[in-house]
């Protein structure tokens, strides 16, 4: 078993790809040290030599790191429409390749989000299709291995074709249960959203909108806004993870501290050593000095009753969820997370929850809820929407 390490090698199985239906991809990745995912490994399978036999065609390691090899057969096959790529929690995948080279896989699979759907519930693992549908036991004692090193052990080399090896089973029941089904569509929308770049962007002036924190002071928020966005382009720049940067919670302190000098960033308690002097030192200031200079300051968001949320009218949305999930056999959190219930409940009407196959399965159920509508019933262990005359 030996990775592909050449680009003649990685064509040649490429153009062997184009003419089967699907292939099977996977990848190995470092991100500890970095903002960018470091690309250590590639995985690829295709289909099984005969119907029904397991294990079948040929399944290979591709080295990234190997000196002198390009990917660009691989991006190749990529935009080839009439093979499919199947993958397994493809985001992370997917972020690798657009960031590389501004592509997606077209067609793809992911065999995560058609679990979701074919009734395999929220915990759609790797592990648990392997065990439920190819019925083989799974090693994963090289989960947490540094696949930077070199050379690969034999260990790290069959716990990484495993992962595309067993996806073929997975891959041909599951396509089989939406063709079936006709949710074919429902997984399209999902892997729409997977495969806009807007998925993979990441803007500094939007950075502070994941930090959580309970202030809403205008002055602290600006703050904030302008630190968070510092760490983002430094983390960027450097390819340096952000918590090396500034961690949130070092971060917080100073949108409330606010110090002026480096000698006020010295009585911090969660600054990193390296943060007080330097170039990050000198980032922080500026940033806190732009956030002194803003005359215009946010306005607090006005409170809203029922806000956040309406308590008892979420628990009911909650409850519909779980009656509307189970009947479509779907898994409730790719219906609808609970921000987004709290949120109808609370007023807000521009949700994906209300559109598309949500809007079929729940969505239009949950606005005749929250508009008071309709009412809920239990009967003989079930609920059942009940029109309000």
């Amino acid at each position: 078993m030996t990775p592909i390490t050449t680009t003649d090698d990685l064509a040649a199985f490429c153009a062997e790809a184009k003419r089967h239906p699907y292939v099977t991809v996977d990848t190995e990745f470092l991100r500890e040290r970095t903002y960018y995912s470091k690309l250590c490994l590639i995985q690829m399978a295709l289909p099984p030599a005969s119907a029904g036999k397991q294990p079948g065609g040929p399944a290979v390691l591709v080295d990234p790191l190997a000196e002198g090899l390009s990917l660009e057969p691989l991006y190749g096959l990529f935009r080839h429409e009439a093979t499919v790529k199947v993958f397994h929690a493809a985001r992370q995948d997917l972020e690798i390749f657009f960031h590389d080279a501004g592509i997606f896989p077209t067609p793809l699979f992911d065999t995560q989000i058609a679990a979701m759907v074919a009734g395999f519930g929220e915990q759609a693992g790797y592990e648990t299709l392997v065990k439920r549908i190819a019925r083989q036991p799974l090693d994963k004692s090289s989960r947490f291995t540094d696949w930077s090193r070199r050379p690969l052990t034999q260990a790290q080399m069959e716990y990484a074709l495993a992962d595309v090896t067993h996806l073929r089973a997975i891959y041909e029941y599951l396509a089989a249960q939406l063709e079936k089904t006709g949710r074919g569509p429902w997984v399209a929308e999902e892997l729409a959203v997977l495969t806009d770049p807007e998925t993979y962007i990441t803007r500094p002036e939007e950075a502070w909108q994941r930090i959580r924190t309970r202030s809403g002071s205008p002055r602290f928020q600006v703050a904030l806004q302008e630190l968070a966005a510092f760490r983002e382009r430094f983390a960027q720049g450097r390819d340096v993870p952000r918590s090396r940067v500034l961690k949130d919670d070092a971060l917080i302190e100073l949108a409330s501290t606010r110090p002026l000098t480096e000698e006020d960033l010295g009585k911090s308690r969660l600054l990193l050593r390296d943060a007080r002097k330097g170039e990050i030192a000198n980032g922080i200031l500026e940033a806190l000095n732009r956030a002194a200079a803003v005359r215009d300051l946010p306005k607090p968001e006005p409170s809203e009753p029922g806000v956040p949320g309406n308590p008892a009218l979420s628990d009911l949305l909650r409850v519909l969820l779980k009656a509307k999930s189970d009947e479509a056999g779907v898994a409730p959190r790719l219906i609808a997370s609970a921000a987004e219930l709290d949120a109808l409940a609370s007023g807000t009407r521009d949700l994906p929850v209300l559109s598309g196959w949500r809007g079929e399965v729940f969505g239009r159920d949950a606005l005749r809820l929250a508009e008071g509508r309709v009412a809920l019933s239990a009967r003989n262990g079930s609920v059942r929407v009940v029109e309000i005359d």
